[in-house]
């Protein structure tokens, strides 16, 4: 007889997305004549980069021919990558790194839900909340969390981030092992500066505390004062590891390209007390469970960093941080209160009224057609909020502006 795995089981009914997915589908199958502008998932809606789509088509003419054919890659990644993102995305900024200390992977979500493996069930999580809620089902599949009562895991320290303390996190009340950081924030769409995040080194750096520290939205940083990289911060190779991702800096979502930095300085602990490299560990798993992103989508991350890439990916950029720019005037001309926008492409925004998350989220659905996300399920600071993402089209976003300007 084979056994489950009964955390597996712990699980939520489903996953946020598609919740929200199901009841989309309901919605246009009772009302299929009307149009739904959806500004909840997260997911692009520009072309893929002119220099990045060029190398990709070249990737596949070196695959047809037999001396510049490629079959299994480096486990890690191809040199010509790595070197790209250290020289563009780190000593750009002082930072150093060797080559063996940046892997890459088909993407963020895959790196931050796989992460665990390393570590032992037994380590006590923290999570700013509201929280990407990766982090926190990946832990529930390993075990880490507890029991789910009360809309929280009772293993799991929560640090809320709400508009009362300006969506800034005190240090947790209790300690913790693992800790993840998200900025700039997802779900909120806010950050944190060098002196704020240096806080929370410090504290890793006092505790014995790995941070998990996923940057993928850095691109889309605005304030010369919010860093970049956790690297940014003196110390942070001893106890972070840093994500990074293609998919929404330079419309990668459906290629699918990020990639994990592990410090070599960076230790874990045996129960009796033996330092490992988690650089070392995380190779081991990565080697065994993966065989390497594909030649043509490493040729395409590359051309990220080309000089007419940089170029392509900036106006990507400009486009949907102007959605968001706009999205944050015409709510606030709402009467709503609004976060975020300013260096992230999302938009938090306070429900009015004392509506619920899903309460608002059906309000918009079936009043003005507009699809969102609750902000309770990020977590139970999120109650309350609706998250709306700037990735839109331009026309649809002026549109669903124009919707609730006539309705809320």
């Amino acid at each position: 007889m084979a056994l489950v795995n009964e955390h597996f089981l712990k699980l939520q009914n489903s996953y946020l997305f598609a919740d929200i997915a199901k009841q989309v589908n309901n919605f246009k199958a009772t009302h299929p004549s009307d149009k739904i502008i959806r500004l909840g998932i997260g997911d692009v809606t520009l072309p893929l980069p002119e220099a990045v789509r060029a190398a990709m088509h070249k990737a596949v003419d070196d695959m047809g021919h037999k001396d510049t054919f490629r079959g299994y890659g480096p486990d890690q990644g191809y040199p010509f990558l790595i070197e790209a993102i250290i020289k563009n995305d780190y000593a750009a900024r002082g930072i150093t790194l060797e080559p063996d200390e940046v892997f890459v992977s088909d993407g963020a979500k895959c790196d931050t839900g796989n992460i665990g493996d390393i570590l032992c069930r037994d380590n006590s999580i923290g999570v700013t909340d509201p929280v990407y809620p990766v982090y926190i089902d990946s832990n529930v599949m390993a075990g880490r969390t507890g029991i789910f009562e009360a809309g929280k895991w009772s293993d799991v320290v929560y640090i809320p981030c709400t508009a009362e303390n300006h969506f800034v996190p005190d240090l947790p009340g209790r300690r913790v092992d693992i800790l993840y950081l998200c900025y700039p924030n997802n779900p909120t769409g806010t950050t944190l500066k060098k002196d704020e995040l240096k806080k929370w080194v410090n504290y890793a750096l006092e505790n014995d505390v790995i941070i998990m520290y996923d940057a993928a939205y850095e691109a889309y940083i605005q304030d010369p004062d919010v860093p970049h990289s956790i690297y940014e911060i003196k110390g942070a190779k001893k106890v972070a590891i840093e994500f990074r991702s293609f998919s929404k800096t330079a419309g990668f979502t459906g290629v699918r390209c990020g990639y994990s930095v592990v410090p070599k300085e960076l230790n874990g602990f045996t129960l009796d007390g033996k330092s490992v490299s988690l650089n070392a560990l995380w190779n081991r798993r990565f080697t065994t469970k993966f065989n390497g992103t594909g030649y043509i989508t490493q040729r395409g991350a590359e051309a990220v960093y080309s000089p007419e890439g940089k170029q392509q990916v900036k106006a990507l950029i400009d486009y949907y941080m102007t959605n968001a720019g706009i999205m944050r005037e015409g709510l606030k001309k709402c009467g709503l209160d609004v976060f975020g926008g300013e260096n992230a492409p999302y938009i938090w925004l306070k429900t009015p009224g004392g509506l619920s998350s899903w309460g608002f989220f059906e309000r918009l659905l079936h009043e003005v057609k507009i699809v969102g996300t609750p902000g309770v399920g990020f977590g139970p600071s999120g109650e309350g909020y609706l998250r709306l993402t700037a990735f839109g089209d331009r026309a649809e976003t002026l549109e669903a502006l124009h919707r609730l300007n006539h309705t809320l």
